[in-house]
């Protein structure tokens, strides 16, 4: 999704307790980033708004998250979209991280030591050209990158309204070793999460009668 560039974004973030400029540094550690270093750990790739990491952070208090985004813009108004969820609940956002790092080099941030239980990709951009589909964020060569610190037993949790990229996704993780556990092709008549949060671009696509493709992926 291209936005504007928002020039109040970069001295906000910068000014945030809960941003993270120079992720390079906590790889390895991220736990310490957090106030309760003991909660699982969970990521969000390519968080957009933070609709959805706003969401879920909040109403689980009791794991650590941290969401991905490469975009100054975007990242601001995730900033914004957390801490008015915070507010409204009283709390301070203590359990939840934002940082800019470019997704597809993320094992310079990321190792085994950081024992990320979950990976969240919604609605990622779908390269449809042949030549860029390796930039996909479910393609072979970046699971193969999340193996290196998701946990075993680990879980993807993917959700997209493109036909094409769903059915690629799905090989893309066997080739890599996962195990789908869980798919649908119509995830709001089959539900297969315990909660479904709607982004900002799942309400988009379903309001246009588009059906939204999800799976969950483990690696054994």
């Amino acid at each position: 999704m291209r936005i504007r560039y928002k020039k109040w974004a970069r001295g906000e973030l910068e000014a945030s307790k809960f941003y993270e400029d120079e992720p390079e540094k906590w790889k390895g550690k991220w736990s310490s980033h957090f106030v309760n270093n003991r909660l699982p750990f969970m990521l969000e790739l390519g968080c957009g708004k933070g609709t959805f990491i706003s969401k879920i952070a909040v109403d689980n208090l009791d794991i650590n998250f941290l969401a991905i985004d490469l975009v100054d813009a975007m990242l601001g108004l995730a900033k914004r979209n957390v801490e008015k969820s915070y507010l409204e609940a009283g709390i301070e956002p203590k359990n939840v991280m934002l940082t800019r790092f470019d997704i597809e080099r993320i094992d310079l941030i990321l190792d085994k030591t950081d024992k990320v239980q979950r990976i969240y990709i919604n609605f990622c951009n779908p390269w449809p050209r042949g030549k860029h589909r390796k930039k996909r964020l479910t393609h072979t060569k970046q699971l193969e990158k999340y193996k290196e610190f998701l946990v075993q037993g680990g879980e993807i949790y993917f959700k997209t309204d493109d036909d094409e990229l769903f059915e690629s996704s799905i090989n893309y993780f066997l080739e890599s070793g996962f195990e789908i556990i869980s798919k649908t092709y119509d995830l709001h008549n089959e539900p297969i999460f315990e909660k479904n949060i709607e982004t900002e671009h799942e309400i988009m696509f379903s309001d246009q009668g588009i059906k939204i493709k999800a799976l969950i992926a483990k690696l054994k």
